[in-house]
């Protein structure tokens, strides 16, 4: 397992580069990183980046299946939609509608 600060800051410079009215996953970004059994670890860490500089747009990054399952972490929890809707990303029950269209997937986003 990664050292958790020095991954933390990974997840952090991965989740910059999402673009805006675009979402990725925890697992993706686990899996970019050569740790794709981390996503919970993913999501510890877009829980402490809320107050982080630069931002680190933390509402980009949703479940494997685009559900918001990090809302709980925005103050208020809907926070995370309003951003999201914000930019042009369309929820539904708590979900990114169309999803596939909007995923960015930083292993294909971001080859070498």
């Amino acid at each position: 397992m990664p050292k958790k600060t020095d991954f933390f800051q990974d997840v952090y410079a991965i989740v910059r580069l999402v673009p805006i009215g675009r979402v990725t996953s925890y697992g993706a970004i686990g899996n970019y990183l050569g740790a794709a059994k981390s996503a919970r670890m993913v999501g510890w860490a877009m829980n402490n980046a809320h107050s982080l500089q630069p931002p680190v747009p933390a509402h980009r990054v949703v479940n494997r299946n685009g559900l918001l399952t990090g809302r709980g972490h925005f103050n208020p929890p809907s926070l995370m939609q309003q951003l999201l809707e914000n930019e042009g990303v369309l929820i539904k029950n708590d979900q990114v509608v169309n999803f596939k269209a909007h995923f960015w997937d930083p292993m294909e986003e971001l080859k070498l």
